[in-house]
């Protein structure tokens, strides 16, 4: 088998946290948001992935090169214009020869896909579709199936008046490199909305298949901040993440606070008396005396000032926050400043 990964959007709706870092290498907890989706291809055994990019592509190779150093061979495939979900893997067809395992590049999750594809063979199915755990929507398309499982229509949105269950695609699918005839060449073309109804229609064998374990679409940064959160609660079950303590200085006064669920990254200074919960600290981030971090991020190099309240917050890239500020529930992009008793 083979993988590939569409990761070559620009995530707008990710905006301002994209505008200098491309979403693959946007940081989630203490690595790159693309090396999670390398872990998922490589546990089912899958050494030749395909990576197609476009925007600001040069960011991605530097720091994940040809792949080998994680046990992968990493080719890349740049579009010079988007071409939809089904378009960017056809644009691809020349480096395809076996059954593919595709994930959409706004997708993090635990599932495993082992069972998918054992079921995917038996079925002798052209496209599998993976759906999200129960109860979890997607805007990857909703499925309907029969009784088999086999998929007789995928469209966007339910009716207004519709308030059934629903099953959802992941974004995750299984395809063999027959279908990828059925998509024309240098068109944008959409897998789930395009070329899925184009292959039930012609007859040929799509089935869905269920799953189970966490699922999070993350193109919002409201859906980020909840990306890392999940992570360093353990709700994403089958990624650890590595805790190395950080030294903090108390030479005098209280020492800070620091609950366990917390990442706080080892080149950080966190100062006397400073609490910090449920949060990501990054790299050379510098937290003040008094502070206060809840349910937040705080990308590498931010300084955070003196009893300044952070909650629900996104802070980005050397982000500089003043004295006394409070600053909820709020997204701020690289090289933001905030003067002393700010509040947004």
């Amino acid at each position: 088998m083979q993988g590939l990964i569409i990761g070559g959007n620009e995530g707008t709706r990710l905006r301002p946290l994209t505008i200098y870092t491309p979403k693959p290498v946007i940081q989630i907890v203490d690595r790159p948001f693309l090396s999670y989706q390398l872990d998922i291809l490589k546990s089912l055994n899958i050494s030749d992935v395909i990576l197609t990019i476009g925007y600001q592509s040069n960011k991605i190779e530097d720091i994940f090169g040809n792949g080998l150093e994680r046990g992968i061979q990493l080719k890349y495939i740049t579009e010079s214009s988007p071409l939809g979900t089904a378009g960017t893997i056809r644009h691809a067809q020349a480096d395809i020869g076996e059954t593919l395992v595709v994930i959409n590049g706004d997708v993090l999750t635990d599932i495993d896909l082992s069972g998918a594809v054992e079921f995917h063979k038996e079925k002798g199915s052209m496209v599998t579709v993976i759906l999200t755990p129960e109860g979890t929507a997607s805007a990857f398309g909703i499925i309907e199936l029969d009784s088999d499982g086999r998929v007789t229509n995928i469209h966007e949105k339910h009716r207004s008046d519709d308030h059934g269950q629903h099953s959802y695609s992941a974004g995750i699918y299984i395809i063999e490199p027959s279908a990828l005839k059925l998509i024309p060449e240098g068109e944008k073309h959409s897998l789930e909305f395009q070329l899925i109804p184009k292959l039930i229609e012609s007859g040929h064998p799509v089935f869905a298949c269920p799953s189970r374990g966490h699922w999070i679409e993350f193109d919002t940064p409201q859906k980020y901040l909840q990306a890392n959160i999940d992570m360093i609660c353990g709700l994403i079950g089958t990624t650890e993440i590595e805790r190395p303590r950080a030294e903090l200085p108390a030479p005098e006064g209280e020492a800070a606070q620091i609950d366990k669920n917390s990442y706080i990254h080892p080149d950080t200074i966190i100062k006397p008396g400073a609490v910090i919960l449920n949060s990501v600290i990054s790299a050379n981030c510098h937290i003040e005396e008094r502070a206060r971090i809840e349910y937040s991020v705080l990308l590498p190099g931010a300084r955070v000032g003196k009893s300044t309240e952070v909650r629900g917050a996104i802070i980005g890239k050397g982000v500089i926050i003043g004295r006394f500020a409070r600053i909820h529930s709020t997204v701020l992009g690289d090289k933001s400043s905030l003067t002393d008793y700010s509040i947004i």
